[in-house]
């Protein structure tokens, strides 16, 4: 959403909002703990998200699955198997590179490094 008036840069807040369809609520997370005011994680945080799109996975059948996930469900391993999403993150890269933008800065791959427990 764009708006005429002018920007005003400044200090970013210490919180952020979201909210999606279907939310009975929007969620108000610290941006420094990434922790709602109960100390609960975002529901966008990385091991949410990740629950969200084994359930969706575990839902497809085998025979339609282009790579195969095996036990224990690695965060970091079902992302390197990801082919399209490899691709598009390679051409992103690319794309920051070509428009001078700098390189995109990875953090270390030992936060990707979390198995679903049941």
């Amino acid at each position: 959403i764009s708006n005429a008036e002018a920007r005003q840069p400044g200090k970013a807040p210490n919180f952020s909002v979201n909210w999606t369809v279907g939310d009975a609520a929007i969620e108000v997370i610290n941006a420094t703990t990434g922790k709602d005011e109960l100390g609960r994680a975002s529901r966008l945080c990385k091991h949410a998200l990740y629950c969200r799109w084994m359930r969706v996975h575990g839902k497809v059948p085998p025979s339609l699955l282009r790579a195969k996930i095996s036990k224990p469900n690695v965060y970091h391993e079902s992302k390197l198997v990801a082919k399209e999403y490899q691709a598009a993150k390679a051409c992103l890269f690319r794309a920051f590179l070509k428009a001078g933008l700098g390189a995109w800065v990875e953090k270390p791959t030992e936060q990707d490094q979390f198995s679903l427990t049941p």
